[in-house]
């Protein structure tokens, strides 16, 4: 039996392409930069965290592939630009694109802040936007590549207590079938993942901390479970591939 699902791909699927995770230190992120990188591909990891990302870059290091990592907060155009520059420097091109950088809490929207509302816009639709279109233009003047990025299943329906980040990833939903119909004839794939609840140790404790609580969220899975990080790094890597070739302006959604 499989370990992992991604072990089902070719260990040199993305062989001589170079991935760019941000966010990519820890949950999600982490895993779908492992897997992309058992798969062959070359990587750059973009967070604020430099340090983090640093550990993750030496650990990716250690087992022989080439890892990179950038101080970046995607919130902010200036050091996007600064980044995307500093990767192809370094890889000399950018072939893949993981939007997964984000920002969220759980808070009734009567009390929500001016503040909070701009932190989880600016890093969620705003950081999308900011490395779609800085790393795009590589892609655009290459004739190809691939931008996936992570959503939520409420960026469709909505969710109590989560406004902010379902309004932003609302808006990476349409900038995701925009850019794929923008920019499909140029050779630059822009697809995206909705995962559902996904068992983490931080979805745990924030939003099933209890046997009970757990029940309740898992009624609503018609499939009897959470998902895991692999069901979502599984996806990035069929898109990332010749695999998902056909597919561009989509959101494909894992939620059991």
């Amino acid at each position: 039996m499989m370990n992992n699902i991604t072990d089902a791909f070719s260990k040199d699927l993305l062989a001589g392409k170079v991935a760019i995770v941000t966010g990519g230190g820890t949950g999600i992120g982490k895993v779908v930069a492992e897997d992309l990188v058992a798969h062959g591909a070359k990587i750059a990891l973009l967070s604020r965290n430099l340090e983090r990302l640093e550990e993750e870059a030496a650990a990716i290091r250690r087992t022989g592939a080439e890892a990179a990592a950038f101080a970046c907060d995607v919130s902010d155009g200036d050091q996007v630009k600064r980044a995307a520059e500093q990767v192809i420097a370094k890889f000399g091109r950018a072939d893949i694109l993981v939007n997964n950088a984000a920002a969220n809490f759980i808070w009734p929207s009567e009390k929500l802040t001016a503040v909070r509302w701009r932190k989880v816009i600016d890093i969620v639709l705003n950081g999308s936007f900011n490395c779609s279109l800085e790393f795009g233009k590589h892609m655009l003047a290459a004739g190809q590549g691939r931008i996936i990025s992570i959503l939520a299943t409420y960026a469709w329906t909505g969710a109590p207590g989560f406004a902010p980040s379902a309004s932003a990833k609302a808006g990476v939903l349409a900038l995701t079938r925009t850019l794929g119909v923008e920019w499909a004839s140029k050779g630059v794939l822009v697809n995206a993942i909705a995962p559902g609840p996904i068992d983490t140790p931080q979805t745990r404790e924030r939003l099933w901390p209890t046997p009970e609580m757990e029940r309740k969220m898992l009624a609503g899975v018609p499939l009897g479970r959470f998902g895991l990080e692999d069901d979502v790094s599984a996806l990035v890597l069929f898109l990332a591939s010749d695999l998902g070739r056909n597919i561009t302006g989509e959101v494909i959604t894992s939620d059991g």
